[in-house]
């Protein structure tokens, strides 16, 4: 221990050459042991994620069949992406038409409206302008609800109008209403 007391500047250069080394795996040590905290709490993170993940995929066969089941549902209640626009909003204004026509109604207009889309589906409107009975629009929107692909009424307004009735038949009310009808096209 002489030479520690003879050489003080020797001593403090060797003490501290054997202290770096010392330090820097100290400090490496507790580099490892945060990156360590750090990737388990990232595991522990995705822990549950994985575990539903594997749910899942447990369940991949019924979620396939549920899935066919819908899409086969929805195409029936749209018209398919094949069917071209136009043609099909011509099909949509005939048939419409036609049900309000059979139910006993008076077409006094309807026209094809712009078409509207979202990411799925196209929206194709046609406003229709009826005069008759209260029962004929009843026995309409009934057809309506029954038609397949599915039409919807997106607005309605009814207000009476003056008509007159057959030689013998008491006054009926006779109302004259405008529709909106959208029917749904996939999108392409």
């Amino acid at each position: 221990m002489n030479w520690f007391r003879d050489n003080p500047r020797d001593a403090i250069f060797v003490l501290l050459t054997l202290a770096l080394p010392l330090v820097l795996l100290l400090m490496l040590i507790f580099s490892l042991l945060g990156m360590r905290g750090d990737y388990q709490g990232e595991i522990e993170r995705l822990e549950p994620r994985v575990a539903r993940l594997m749910g899942l995929k447990n369940q991949e066969s019924v979620l396939t069949e549920a899935a066919a089941q819908v899409d086969s549902g929805v195409l029936g209640l749209v018209y398919p992406v094949t069917d071209d626009r136009a043609s099909v909003a011509a099909s949509l204004q005939k048939n419409v038409r036609d049900i309000f026509a059979d139910a006993g109604m008076t077409i006094s207009s309807s026209q094809m409206l712009p078409s509207r889309e979202d990411d799925e589906l196209e929206h194709i409107p046609v406003k229709v302008t009826v005069v008759g009975g209260v029962d004929a629009l009843d026995i309409a929107l009934a057809e309506l609800s029954n038609y397949h692909p599915l039409l919807m009424v997106e607005s309605m307004e009814v207000y009476p109008s003056r008509g007159r009735a057959a030689r013998g038949a008491p006054d009926t009310q006779e109302i004259t209403a405008t529709l909106q009808i959208l029917a749904l096209r996939q999108n392409g």
